[in-house]
């Protein structure tokens, strides 16, 4: 390896922009946990001013150098957040996605009923801001980086209930082997992340989502509910020299659930 670094310093002096924090329930939260613990600088972004009280203190609590709006569908916004970064730190290393939306009435009435302004908003908004994050990020990845974006098991297998979200998640993991292809000459390595079902604010729009995730515990090896923090641990390991060469993974932070029949 060509850094010296100890666990508890492995993410000294990264640079990181985390989108997706609603509250500390949220798996963008435990990122920015895991990250701030390891030594990283964070950027934390909150989607309008209804949702700013709910960050600003995670915000605060975390010592965010940097608290910006981002509305992922909003050019003008992204181009802000990017210009900020690139005034006061020049750079980033760590990108982590943990958005994703779709209609509720798309979601709830299956994917045969979608419609396609809904299964659109849900593509652009879960996958493509993805994509123009990345674009953003790679010319301050100079020294290289890790980006992260999150998926879910219904992305390869039929979880009841899921709907659309599993071609939509299904074209995310797609998006992460193709940038990880394209920007590997680049030193920057690119994960999906797929954790098991966490009570978080986006899994209330799905129908029974406490029968998916009491069968989960029941089913998985482990036999553990995950946590946001699980998540943001195993991000943080993927972001460390420790990992330095691993990339376009889909990581399964699922207690086994994954390998089950």
């Amino acid at each position: 390896m060509t850094e010296t670094t100890t666990p508890h310093q492995a993410l000294a002096g990264k640079k990181a922009l985390i989108v997706g924090v609603a509250n500390e329930a949220s798996i963008a939260y435990g990122c920015a946990k895991a990250f701030k613990d390891l030594g990283a600088d964070v950027c934390l972004t909150y989607q309008n001013d209804k949702a700013k009280p709910f960050v600003e203190p995670i915000a605060l609590e975390l010592g965010a150098e940097i608290f910006a709006p981002l509305d992922v569908t909003q050019a003008d916004q992204m181009d802000a957040l990017f210009e900020t970064i690139t005034q006061r730190w020049g750079k980033i290393d760590l990108l982590v996605h943990s958005i994703a939306f779709a209609p509720k009435a798309d979601l709830q009435n299956g994917l045969l009923m979608s419609s396609a302004e809904g299964f659109a908003k849900a593509m652009d908004i879960s996958c493509h801001s993805f994509l123009r994050l990345a674009r953003r990020a790679v010319p301050l990845m100079s020294d290289g980086g890790c980006m992260f974006a999150m998926s879910y098991h219904g992305a390869n297998k039929v979880v009841p209930n899921y709907n659309l979200m599993g071609p939509v998640k299904a074209a995310l993991e797609a998006a992460c082997r193709y940038l990880a292809y394209e920007l590997g000459p680049k030193k920057i390595r690119v994960h999906a992340i797929s954790p098991g079902p966490i009570q978080t604010r986006a899994a209330s729009g799905l129908k029974e989502f406490d029968v998916l995730l009491a069968h989960s515990v029941s089913t998985a090896p482990i036999g553990e509910p995950v946590d946001v923090m699980d998540v943001g641990l195993t991000c943080a390991y993927l972001a460390s020299p420790y990992a330095r060469h691993l990339t376009g993974s889909t990581v399964y932070v699922d207690g086994g659930i994954n390998i089950m029949a």
